[in-house]
């Protein structure tokens, strides 16, 4: 079972990287959302949730000093990269938590137990399994945000280069299913008052 829970978990790092492939620096840093959401802000983020799951909870603290997690932090520091820090770093740095993490995971028990300081009184007491399961989702609820911003950026979508999870159509196709889509949606504008 461990070895499923780490595979899931790996996909969906592996995906959330591969969103960052072929664009620029301003395409990986821009905000495309009004909550300024953008791709490397998403790894960054990413990275910081697993260093903190599967290292503090179980006392096995990722050895780097990561700032933006820091208490003094700016809010939502961990959301998008500032203009001097690159993506080589905050890619690597990913990486170097997966090894961290995975090590964690190879260490422990699924039953082994952990303390998440920062979840609220009562239910702080967890296991190595309910934080690999909060992990591989949060992992991929990241990707899948960086699914649909890289999909507004150029049309790439999906787990990986050769894997869209798209009908294999052309771009005429998509154009009249999205008019379809479209249509569909008009006709209840009216109806719900919007």
């Amino acid at each position: 079972m461990k070895d499923t829970l780490k595979r899931y978990l790996q996909e969906g790092r592996d995906a959330l990287l591969w969103k960052l492939d072929g664009l620029s620096e301003y395409d990986i840093r821009r905000p495309l959302t009004p909550t300024a959401t953008n791709l490397l802000g998403l790894v960054k983020h990413t990275a910081a949730v697993e260093a903190e799951y599967l290292g503090v909870v179980f006392g096995r603290p990722f050895p780097e000093a990561i700032p933006y997690l820091a208490a003094d932090a700016e809010a939502n520091a961990d959301m998008w990269a500032a203009a001097e820090e690159t993506r080589a770093h905050h890619v690597e740095l990913y990486q170097r938590i997966w090894v961290h993490s995975d090590a964690t995971i190879d260490l422990l028990d699924l039953d082994a137990p952990g303390t998440v300081p920062w979840w609220q009184p009562g239910n702080r007491d967890v296991t190595l399994h309910q934080i690999l399961i909060h992990m591989i989702a949060e992992t991929h609820r990241h990707a899948g945000q960086a699914d649909i911003v890289r999909e507004s950026i150029d049309g790439a979508a999906g787990l990986s280069a050769g894997w869209s999870n798209l009908p294999e159509t052309d771009p005429k196709w998509w154009a009249a299913y999205r008019e379809r889509v479209e249509q569909a949606a008009l006709a209840h504008r009216d109806v719900t008052g919007s």
